[in-house]
Protein backbone atom coordinates (compact mmCIF):
# COMPACT_ATOMS: atom_id res chain seq x y z
CA UNK A 1 0.00 0.00 0.00
CA UNK A 2 1.51 3.25 -1.09
CA UNK A 3 0.58 6.93 0.19
CA UNK A 4 0.27 9.64 -2.09
CA UNK A 5 2.61 12.26 -0.36
CA UNK A 6 1.12 15.66 -0.87
CA UNK A 7 0.20 18.77 1.28
CA UNK A 8 -3.18 18.48 -0.12
CA UNK A 9 -5.73 17.00 2.40
CA UNK A 10 -8.65 15.45 0.58
CA UNK A 11 -12.07 14.89 1.58
CA UNK A 12 -14.42 12.00 1.12
CA UNK A 13 -16.52 14.10 -1.43
CA UNK A 14 -13.16 14.19 -3.37
CA UNK A 15 -12.78 10.86 -3.04
CA UNK A 16 -16.04 10.04 -4.84
CA UNK A 17 -15.50 12.71 -7.36
CA UNK A 18 -11.92 11.42 -8.66
CA UNK A 19 -12.35 9.11 -11.94
CA UNK A 20 -9.79 6.65 -9.73
CA UNK A 21 -10.91 7.15 -6.38
CA UNK A 22 -11.63 3.14 -6.39
CA UNK A 23 -8.48 2.55 -6.10
CA UNK A 24 -7.71 4.58 -3.26
CA UNK A 25 -8.18 4.66 1.08
CA UNK A 26 -8.78 7.85 2.50
CA UNK A 27 -6.46 8.34 5.63
CA UNK A 28 -4.89 11.24 7.47
CA UNK A 29 -6.55 13.24 4.63
CA UNK A 30 -4.11 11.29 1.98
CA UNK A 31 -4.90 8.83 -0.83
CA UNK A 32 -3.54 5.46 -0.04
CA UNK A 33 -3.42 3.27 -3.11
CA UNK A 34 -5.11 -0.15 -2.25
CA UNK A 35 -3.42 -2.07 -4.74
CA UNK A 36 -4.32 -5.90 -4.66
CA UNK A 37 -2.18 -8.71 -6.10
CA UNK A 38 -4.42 -11.24 -8.36
CA UNK A 39 -4.15 -14.04 -5.87
CA UNK A 40 -5.41 -11.74 -2.78
CA UNK A 41 -8.30 -10.50 -5.41
CA UNK A 42 -9.13 -14.04 -6.57
CA UNK A 43 -9.70 -15.10 -2.80
CA UNK A 44 -11.55 -12.05 -1.75
CA UNK A 45 -13.31 -12.84 -4.47
CA UNK A 46 -14.48 -16.71 -3.41
CA UNK A 47 -15.04 -14.99 0.65
CA UNK A 48 -17.39 -12.43 -1.29
CA UNK A 49 -19.07 -15.39 -3.17
CA UNK A 50 -19.57 -18.08 0.04
CA UNK A 51 -20.88 -15.13 1.90
CA UNK A 52 -23.67 -14.23 -0.39
CA UNK A 53 -24.43 -17.61 -1.71
CA UNK A 54 -24.97 -18.05 1.85
CA UNK A 55 -27.40 -14.52 2.57
CA UNK A 56 -29.10 -15.16 -0.72
CA UNK A 57 -30.51 -17.98 0.96
CA UNK A 58 -31.09 -16.82 4.66
CA UNK A 59 -31.90 -13.04 3.86
CA UNK A 60 -29.49 -11.78 6.97
CA UNK A 61 -28.37 -8.49 5.10
CA UNK A 62 -25.78 -6.92 2.82
CA UNK A 63 -22.25 -8.76 1.28
CA UNK A 64 -19.57 -6.30 -0.58
CA UNK A 65 -16.41 -6.37 -1.89
CA UNK A 66 -14.36 -2.95 -1.44
CA UNK A 67 -17.56 -1.03 0.00
CA UNK A 68 -16.16 2.10 1.28
CA UNK A 69 -17.02 2.77 4.49
CA UNK A 70 -17.03 6.58 6.31
CA UNK A 71 -17.81 5.50 10.04
CA UNK A 72 -14.79 7.15 12.01
CA UNK A 73 -16.17 9.52 14.25
CA UNK A 74 -12.26 10.76 14.80
CA UNK A 75 -11.81 11.72 11.41
CA UNK A 76 -15.35 12.30 9.29
CA UNK A 77 -12.92 12.55 6.10
CA UNK A 78 -10.76 9.09 6.62
CA UNK A 79 -12.62 6.22 3.75
CA UNK A 80 -11.43 2.55 4.54
CA UNK A 81 -12.30 -0.32 2.06
CA UNK A 82 -12.51 -3.63 3.21
CA UNK A 83 -11.67 -6.47 0.80
CA UNK A 84 -15.29 -7.75 2.13
CA UNK A 85 -17.49 -6.62 3.93
CA UNK A 86 -20.92 -7.90 5.63
CA UNK A 87 -23.50 -5.22 6.89
CA UNK A 88 -26.61 -6.66 8.59
CA UNK A 89 -30.42 -5.99 7.91
CA UNK A 90 -30.59 -4.45 11.90
CA UNK A 91 -28.06 -2.06 11.65
CA UNK A 92 -28.82 -1.15 7.70
CA UNK A 93 -32.30 -2.06 6.53
CA UNK A 94 -32.68 0.39 3.77
CA UNK A 95 -33.79 -1.25 0.27
CA UNK A 96 -31.05 0.04 -1.62
CA UNK A 97 -27.23 0.68 -0.74
CA UNK A 98 -25.84 4.03 0.16
CA UNK A 99 -25.00 6.26 -3.27
CA UNK A 100 -21.50 7.47 -1.72
CA UNK A 101 -19.82 6.00 1.42
CA UNK A 102 -21.54 3.90 4.12
CA UNK A 103 -21.57 5.67 7.36
CA UNK A 104 -22.84 2.50 8.98
CA UNK A 105 -19.93 0.24 10.18
CA UNK A 106 -20.08 -3.58 9.12
CA UNK A 107 -20.80 -6.19 11.42
CA UNK A 108 -17.69 -8.32 9.37
CA UNK A 109 -14.88 -6.86 7.91
CA UNK A 110 -12.46 -8.98 5.82
CA UNK A 111 -8.80 -7.74 4.41
CA UNK A 112 -6.78 -10.44 2.64
CA UNK A 113 -3.21 -10.11 2.75
CA UNK A 114 -1.36 -8.98 -0.47
CA UNK A 115 2.49 -8.80 -1.21
CA UNK A 116 2.41 -5.06 -0.73
CA UNK A 117 0.80 -5.28 2.50
CA UNK A 118 2.73 -4.39 5.99
CA UNK A 119 2.26 -5.45 8.92
CA UNK A 120 1.68 -2.30 10.67
CA UNK A 121 -0.92 -1.06 7.96
CA UNK A 122 -3.12 -4.76 8.73
CA UNK A 123 -2.84 -4.20 12.43
CA UNK A 124 -3.89 -0.69 11.91
CA UNK A 125 -6.66 -1.36 10.39
CA UNK A 126 -7.84 -4.00 12.40
CA UNK A 127 -7.68 -1.46 15.48
CA UNK A 128 -9.76 0.77 13.71
CA UNK A 129 -12.46 -1.52 12.30
CA UNK A 130 -13.02 -2.59 16.01
CA UNK A 131 -12.96 0.54 17.63
CA UNK A 132 -15.61 1.96 15.44
CA UNK A 133 -18.18 -1.12 16.19
CA UNK A 134 -17.21 -3.89 14.00
CA UNK A 135 -18.15 -7.19 15.15
CA UNK A 136 -15.40 -9.55 13.63
CA UNK A 137 -12.66 -9.17 11.48
CA UNK A 138 -10.73 -11.78 9.40
CA UNK A 139 -7.87 -11.10 7.98
CA UNK A 140 -7.16 -13.73 5.78
CA UNK A 141 -3.36 -14.66 4.53
CA UNK A 142 -3.18 -16.89 1.11
CA UNK A 143 0.41 -18.19 1.45
CA UNK A 144 0.19 -19.31 4.38
CA UNK A 145 -3.58 -20.49 3.81
CA UNK A 146 -4.80 -19.20 7.47
CA UNK A 147 -7.28 -17.04 8.75
CA UNK A 148 -6.83 -14.34 12.36
CA UNK A 149 -10.17 -13.64 13.88
CA UNK A 150 -10.02 -10.50 16.35
CA UNK A 151 -13.13 -9.25 18.21
CA UNK A 152 -13.28 -6.44 20.51
CA UNK A 153 -12.73 -7.05 24.10
CA UNK A 154 -10.68 -10.25 22.99
CA UNK A 155 -7.35 -10.16 23.79
CA UNK A 156 -6.55 -13.95 21.75
CA UNK A 157 -6.75 -13.96 18.18
CA UNK A 158 -7.88 -17.08 17.12
CA UNK A 159 -5.74 -18.00 14.39
CA UNK A 160 -7.44 -20.88 11.38
CA UNK A 161 -5.40 -23.22 9.56
CA UNK A 162 -6.33 -24.56 6.05
CA UNK A 163 -7.86 -28.46 7.49
CA UNK A 164 -10.07 -25.90 10.01
CA UNK A 165 -13.86 -24.26 9.14
CA UNK A 166 -14.45 -20.92 9.65
CA UNK A 167 -17.73 -20.20 11.40
CA UNK A 168 -19.95 -17.17 10.85
CA UNK A 169 -20.72 -17.49 14.75
CA UNK A 170 -22.91 -14.55 16.18
CA UNK A 171 -22.49 -12.55 12.97
CA UNK A 172 -23.39 -14.45 10.37
CA UNK A 173 -25.13 -17.50 11.88
CA UNK A 174 -25.45 -20.83 10.64
CA UNK A 175 -22.25 -19.62 7.91
CA UNK A 176 -19.69 -22.58 7.74
CA UNK A 177 -17.23 -22.87 5.17
CA UNK A 178 -13.84 -25.08 5.18
CA UNK A 179 -10.78 -22.65 5.41
CA UNK A 180 -9.37 -24.59 2.76
CA UNK A 181 -12.81 -23.94 0.11
CA UNK A 182 -11.36 -19.91 0.05
CA UNK A 183 -8.20 -20.69 -1.27
CA UNK A 184 -8.95 -23.50 -3.69
CA UNK A 185 -8.56 -22.99 -7.55
CA UNK A 186 -10.07 -24.77 -10.14
CA UNK A 187 -7.91 -27.11 -11.86
CA UNK A 188 -7.88 -26.80 -15.70
CA UNK A 189 -10.14 -28.74 -17.94
CA UNK A 190 -7.90 -31.18 -19.97
CA UNK A 191 -8.00 -30.87 -23.52
CA UNK A 192 -10.51 -32.66 -25.49
CA UNK A 193 -8.89 -34.76 -27.96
Amino acid sequence: MSTAESNTRYSADDLLAMPDGHHFELVDGQLVEKPMGWEASYVATRIAAFISQFLAANNLGWCVAEGSYQCFADDPHQIRKPDVSFLSWQRMPEERPPAGHCTIAPDLAVEVISPTNTFSEIDRKVHEYLGVGVRVVWVVNPPSQTIHIYRPGESNVRLLHADDVLTGGDVLPGFECPVHELFATPAPQSRQT
